[in-house]
């Protein structure tokens, strides 16, 4: 009967084999049969007895294997299998004493450690490493001439002559050059090394998204192989379109100390097939097609790797992935593994791809699961959250608009009436067929989209969304701002695609279906265009943007869909955080000045759950800026004030240029507004105040702090970060004037509910609040503006001038009221529709005098001044007709040029004659000539009737 030593004997021998290792008994040794011989029961010196397998490479002894029965514990044997390595019987003359390598094993789990290590860490292995892998690390540069560029020999400390390993190499890194490297890319790079440098196997980086993740990764890898001599490293990624993203950033990454190309200096391939290059030095592979190539298959289906696993749910396999030894990709072919928007389930059903390899597991997400920190042994090497990144300039905050409706809520119920007929939708086909229902038909809110589709419920949210986008929304833009639109599924869709074409009026390069179903283009390239071009100017997606592909432009995300998984909301949200140049911004959106925020528009209520982890920063929207300062000024610490102040500081230095900056800095002593604003989120942050708490008290690294005690350090940290604030009233002063450069104060209206129809109670508040602020200032001023005067006075044979319209339109529009035309209009319809007139969005300068007149009760109603004018022009004309005045047709057309000239600069001139239109058909000449001598009479005339 097979004794259990024996079977795990035969699970070893299998097992060598397969890695190219011939086993041979001592009465057959040929140690020249193979690079790699392994000789059982071999013996040792001084009666130590014998190894269980003695591990030869080219004819020379480099380390032992010791066997044991399955269930042993193998750690129990390191001192025993140590010993083994020191005495040989023979005079065999190993190439390093001793013996450098030493497994055990027991065919079902295997340990390994090296002593060419500084400080030898056994560690479990798939299986055992090839016979040219060991001779690599036999041959490696010794330490002192790995290093000699970066490192003087005097400062290597107990360093030998031995082959040097990676983790050796590890302990000598230089110094990092920080390049073009945010500061939290620097401490990311940084802490990681840390890691490696104590040899741990597993780290994991969480930083937000947008932050700089693939660059700080790039940074790493880079250094990782020029100078720690990793000899491949593989960037696993979840779908293909990521992969294309993260290759087009090595691409274009320039390294840091001799600004050379990435691919000038190490190939980068990203598998598009299931072969590796001999040369390549960076994989780029989905995690699916990894898996394919350790089973040996030669192709893989690329159709299997554009979907991304997460999305993919309840389809994933229940169980972990079977995985068997590769002699094509052995298990020590990556030293180094990153693992990019590792938040996923590949921890739990695909782990055992990622454990098969003998390298470094470093993990990279903006939103870790709890399984996931489990994974990398929570050893969470860098931490940095949305509000960091917000304070130091890398994100963008954002705002949340809700759209609410009944039927999105509440559901509908369709009555059966001879005249009802409802549609009945084949979910694979889209083929519809009509049917009268034979009951009232109810359905839930839960239903929709699912097993009903209620086309007006998505057309109102639609609707609405259009109609709100330039007043509310994003007010004052023409250009619809990059948005993305997530929905149930791919019929869902279908649907809101339809619909945003046809409440948009736009044809179908404005609104496009970016899914995993989408045909007839590649979904690569369908984001490239989003990514780059005018149009689309909304992508519609279920979850192919929802995680990792960056698309700086997004200024909107808009929720059609309800989503349970915090993590799944995290990484939808997260796509509209990134950061973008303004001058990229307006390639793509022609209208937009910078990137300040982007806005969350939430047609389900999913902001309204418990479902997110990071919250804006911005959490007091309706208290302004001034106040905000005024409360630190006070010595004010309350998170909600303080926290917004770090949020509109970290606007304002987006918009600020180098002008601005060195104003501020010279106000507040070189301080900047980002340093600011990130020492404000640091005080913020829970951990450090609970860290400051036992500092303050003496207390243990063990001991929480009593309530109170955080409590009183959470406000020393808050007043410490403010206190460049609160102590510097010409920099308060400074910080509201430059903002107020910048900003154009909006009315924030209440989110329409769409429950009722017309404004709400809110929106009337602010649009009377902004008419009695002119109200206000036109009887404060009407004896110091000079068109004032002319309003309330109306001294006889003086008008109105261009230039006092214009002094008056800077006077209204100058800080603190801001007010437009465009505005002020708007107010005025708010307040009494039926007595307004025109849109308020195409307002000319000279409508300022129909605002006057409307806000002094000269006029009974709000008429935009160029209809005044043509009034008046007919009118004119016709009193002309009855005293028996005659014009001719050539005479009318100039005649309605000087009205038109008159409807935009409030006078006509002589001089004007040699301006556009006239000028282009001859003038004043070619006037003098239709007119004659009753030019000028004419002119006067006009002035006064035109102009009253």
């Amino acid at each position: 009967m097979t004794t259990p030593e024996e079977k795990a004997r035969e699970r070893i021998d299998y097992q060598l084999n397969e890695a190219g290792w011939i086993i041979q008994n001592r009465d057959e040794i040929n140690l020249s049969a193979s690079p790699g011989v392994i000789i059982r029961e071999f013996p040792l010196l001084h009666g130590a007895g014998y190894a269980d397998y003695m591990i030869f490479v080219n004819a020379k002894p480099v380390g032992v294997l010791e066997a044991k029965p399955e269930g042993y514990p193998v750690r129990s044997v390191e001192i025993q299998t140590d010993k083994y390595t020191a005495g040989l019987a023979y005079d065999l003359k190993p190439p390093i004493t001793p013996l450098p390598f030493r497994y055990v094993s027991t065919g079902t789990e295997t340990i390994f450690w090296s002593n060419l290590d500084p400080d030898p860490r056994s560690r479990r292995v798939f299986q055992f490493h090839r016979p040219e892998t060991l001779a690599e690390w036999i041959k490696a540069a010794t330490l002192p001439e790995w290093v000699k560029d970066w490192k003087p020999a005097d400062k290597l400390y107990g360093s030998d002559d031995r082959p040097s390993s990676l983790r050796s190499r590890l302990q000598h890194l230089p110094l990092l050059q920080p390049g073009i490297l945010y500061p939290n890319q620097i401490k990311a790079v940084k802490n990681l090394e840390q890691s490696l440098t104590e040899d741990r196997p597993r780290a994991l980086i969480q930083m937000a998204t947008g932050s700089g993740k693939t660059i700080m990764a790039i940074t790493s890898v880079y250094r990782l192989i020029k100078y720690a001599g990793a000899r491949r490293v593989l960037f696993l990624v979840d779908r293909s379109n990521l992969g294309k993203q993260a290759e087009d950033e090595f691409v274009n990454y320039r390294t840091p100390d001799d600004n050379r190309k990435f691919t000038e200096l190490y190939n980068v391939q990203r598998l598009t097939s299931n072969t590796i290059g001999s040369s390549t030095k960076v994989v780029i592979s989905t995690i699916q097609r990894m898996y394919s190539m350790l089973k040996g298959e030669p192709e893989f289906d690329p159709a299997l790797e554009e979907e991304s696993l997460y999305s993919k749910g309840a389809a994933l396999p229940k169980e972990p992935l079977p995985v068997v030894y590769s002699q094509v990709i052995p298990l020590e072919y990556f030293d180094v593994i990153i693992i990019d928007e590792c938040h996923r389930s590949i921890y739990s059903l695909w782990r055992q791809v990622l454990e098969y390899f003998d390298a470094y597991l470093i993990g990279m997400t903006a939103t870790p699961a709890k399984h996931t920190f489990g994974f990398f042994n929570q050893n969470l090497v860098m931490e940095y959250g949305h509000d960091e990144a917000v304070a130091d300039g890398v994100n963008v905050d954002f705002e949340i608009y809700r759209i609410r409706t009944r039927i999105t809520e509440e559901g509908a119920t369709i009555e059966a009436s001879d005249g009802t007929m409802v549609g009945i939708r084949d979910r694979q086909t889209r083929n519809v067929r009509w049917e009268r229902p034979d009951e009232p038909l109810t359905y839930g809110a839960n239903e929709l989209d699912r097993g009903v589709v209620a086309k007006d419920q998505i057309r109102t949210i639609i609707r609405t969304f259009r109609d709100k986008l330039p007043t509310e929304i994003f007010p004052g833009r023409k250009t619809v701002p990059k948005t993305l639109i997530f929905a149930k599924d791919d019929s869902h869709a279908e649907d809101i695609v339809e619909i945003v074409r046809e409440e948009f009026g736009k044809g179908n390069d404005f609104c496009q279906k970016i899914t995993y179903k989408t045909t007839g283009a590649k979904p690569a390239d369908l984001i490239q265009a989003f990514r780059n071009e005018f149009n689309p100017r909304i992508a519609v997606s279920v979850d192919m943007i929802a995680t990792g592909t960056d698309i700086k432009p997004i200024e909107i995300v808009m929720f059609m869909r309800n989503v349970k998984s915090r993590v799944q909301f995290e990484q939808m949200k997260g796509r509209g955080v990134r950061i973008i140049d303004e001058n990229e911004l307006k390639g793509v959106t022609d209208d937009a000045m910078a990137k300040t925020h982007f806005v969350i528009v939430d047609c389900v209520g999913v902001t309204e759950t418990d479902l997110a982890d990071t919250q804006p920063l911005e959490r007091k929207k309706n208290v302004s800026f001034k106040a905000l300062l005024e409360h630190v000024a006070l010595g004010g610490t309350d998170p909600d004030y303080i926290s917004s102040l770090a949020s509109r500081l970290a606007r304002l230095d987006k918009q600020c240029g180098d002008n601005e900056r060195e104003k501020i800095a010279a106000v507040s002593g070189g301080e900047d507004i980002r340093s600011i604003s990130h020492a404000i989120v640091t005080a913020l942050d829970p951990d450090e105040q609970i860290e400051k708490a036992r500092h303050d008290n003496g207390l243990p690294a063990d001991v929480d702090p009593a309530p109170e005690q955080v409590h009183a350090a959470a406000t020393n940290l808050l007043k410490k970060a403010v206190e460049p604030l609160a102590t510097n009233p010409e920099l308060r002063n400074l910080l509201i004037e430059t903002k107020k450069s910048f900003e154009q104060i909006i009315d924030e209206v209440s989110k329409d509910e769409l429950l009722i129809a017309g404004h709400s109670p809110e929106a009337r508040e602010k649009a009377r609040a902004l008419v009695q602020s002119f109200e206000r200032f036109l009887e404060e001023n009407k004896n110091e503006i000079t068109a004032l005067q002319f309003f309330y006075s109306r001294p006889y044979g003086e008008r109105l001038s261009y230039d006092d319209i214009k002094a008056l339109h800077e006077a209204i529009g100058a800080p603190p009221r801001l007010l437009t035309p465009q505005r002020l209009w708007a107010a005025y319809k708010t307040l009494e529709q039926n007595k307004v007139r025109g849109a308020s969005s195409q307002r000319k300068l000279a409508d300022i005098v129909s605002l006057v007149r409307y806000a002094l009760h000269q006029e009974d109603e709000l008429v935009p001044y160029v209809e005044q004018v043509q009034l008046r022009f007919e009118r004119w004309m016709a009193m002309q007709q009855n005293l028996g005045r005659e014009f001719t047709r050539e005479q009318r057309r100039w005649l309605e040029m000087i009205r038109d000239h008159v409807a935009q600069s409030l006078e006509m001139t002589v001089g004007d004659f040699n301006l556009t239109p006239f000028v282009g058909v001859g003038g004043l000449g070619k006037a003098q000539q239709v007119f004659g001598t009753e030019l000028k009479t004419l002119i006067d005339e006009l002035n006064e009737v035109l102009v009253a």
